[in-house]
């Protein structure tokens, strides 16, 4: 163990206290340095409860901090000696652990094209023969494109079967909740007993353990023990094993060791078989012209597409209650929002933070270049059509774990700063109704 120096642990919370005013709480003063072993500064607080509110808002902070005051790439963790108390009453993982599984989440309401087909065959195979199959079964894509519905068919095809009793469908939060949960309350035994005796265990999002270095030493066993045990488990992410950030190598060799399926953007003849399926579902009657305007407007994922179907509906049925495609030329014209290109989202960011567009694509890592093109990339997933690949790219070819960073890192700061949710909401608001741009 390697005892860290007090000019080191002021440089740290002082980088804090400048860089993070909004996060900072009177008893930080009271924080302690334990030691720097192994790559982590451990970190000392006087109880449960600060360790919570560290975990929950202060770890990226004093990540960036301790990288800086060190020079070394070094984690965090907090930790208290504090005895442990017990509430009264169940854990929550007692009660309820699992996401409401939607009706029409089956098999027989999803859309297979070229862009789905092996996510698909490999989710019926993994129903029809849990543990046996493809184990583990790890589905990647983009938000919307029907990753949720397909672990849900798996779950109530699974549980149809009778071939499996115990099927748990969760979110990765919920699985990093209940863990934080019995670690402060002492429920390590039944946390571990709940989730390592199911037949299936299915969680999306999985993605969501990055940076998360106690999750996924705790997933890692959970993993192993049902792996060894021949029992299934499905996840999902936003992107592959190898992309998702700061995932400890052995669990991008376990998650690898299965069938990783990609699904994809659909095509022009998927996404019309969707519109047509969501109709038929939404007993609606649309005309085929209608079906080939909307899936030609709307290219990006399945949810936007049953979204405009909805609104399209909602339209007709204050009019005569016939869809037209005047009517669906209406729908879409009267929400579309005008396209926005990257080149205009740094010009307006460049002038928010007084910053160069040269400073914002070069490789500059100071943070008062680092936030700012941060803020350009977040804006560009929300305004562009995108891909995190060709967003990185732009950047001075970042690649896509720099991107997904960014968007965490803006995301966490949003649900804290009021002042950086309105700067945003001012920018969108420019770039979606430009008054004074000036030509790029």
């Amino acid at each position: 163990m390697g005892s860290v120096k007090e000019s080191v642990w002021a440089d740290v919370i002082g980088q804090v206290r400048v860089n993070h005013p909004d996060l900072v709480r009177g008893w930080f003063a009271s924080l302690k340095p334990v030691d720097l072993d192994q790559g982590t500064l451990k970190i000392r607080a006087t109880n449960h409860a600060q360790v919570r509110y560290l975990d929950k808002h202060c770890h990226q902070a004093f990540i960036e901090s301790a990288q800086a005051a060190t020079g070394r790439l070094v984690a965090v963790a907090f930790d208290t000696d504090a005895p442990e108390t017990v509430d009264q009453g169940p854990l929550s993982f007692e009660i309820s652990n699992e996401l409401p599984l939607n009706d029409d989440y089956v098999f027989d309401n999803f859309v297979t094209g070229p862009c789905n087909r092996l996510a698909h065959a490999a989710s019926l195979a993994v129903a029809k023969a849990p543990g046996k199959a493809y184990n583990p079964l790890f589905i990647h894509g983009a938000t919307g494109l029907g990753k949720s519905h397909l672990l849900q068919a798996v779950c109530q095809a699974a549980r149809n079967t009778g071939a499996i009793n115990r099927v748990m469908y969760i979110s990765c939060e919920t699985f990093t909740n209940h863990f934080m949960e019995a670690v402060e309350r002492g429920g390590l035994n039944q946390f571990r007993y709940r989730y390592r005796h199911v037949d299936m265990l299915v969680i999306d999002d999985i993605q969501f353990l990055a940076e998360r270095e106690r999750s996924q030493e705790e997933f890692f066993h959970t993993f192993n023990t049902l792996h060894q045990s021949q029992r299934q488990i499905v996840l999902s992410a936003d992107c592959s094993p190898s992309q998702i950030p700061s995932l400890e190598d052995r669990l991008v060799s376990r998650f690898n060791s299965g069938l990783v399926a990609l699904m994809d953007r659909p095509c022009l003849e998927t996404r019309m078989a969707i519109i047509r399926n969501k109709a038929k579902l939404r007993c609606v009657e649309v005309p085929e012209e209608v079906v080939r305007f909307i899936a030609g407007k709307v290219d990006s994922n399945i949810r936007e597409l049953e979204g405009t179907l909805i609104k399209v509906d909602a339209m007709s049925h204050t009019l005569d209650g016939t869809i037209t495609l005047d009517l669906a030329h209406q729908a879409l014209n009267g929400s579309s929002t005008r396209d926005v290109a990257i080149p205009e989202i740094i010009e307006v960011v460049t002038q928010q933070y007084a910053v160069k567009r040269a400073e914002l694509l070069s490789k500059k890592r100071s943070k008062s270049v680092a936030f700012p093109r941060q803020i350009c990339m977040y804006l560009s997933r929300e305004l562009t059509q995108l891909s995190l690949e060709e967003i990185g790219g732009y950047f001075g070819g970042r690649d896509h774990t720099t991107v997904l960073h960014a968007l965490k890192r803006i995301n966490t700061q949003r649900e804290t700063d009021s002042r950086l949710n309105q700067t945003l909401e001012d920018l969108s608001d420019q770039l979606r109704h430009p008054r004074s741009l000036s030509k790029l």
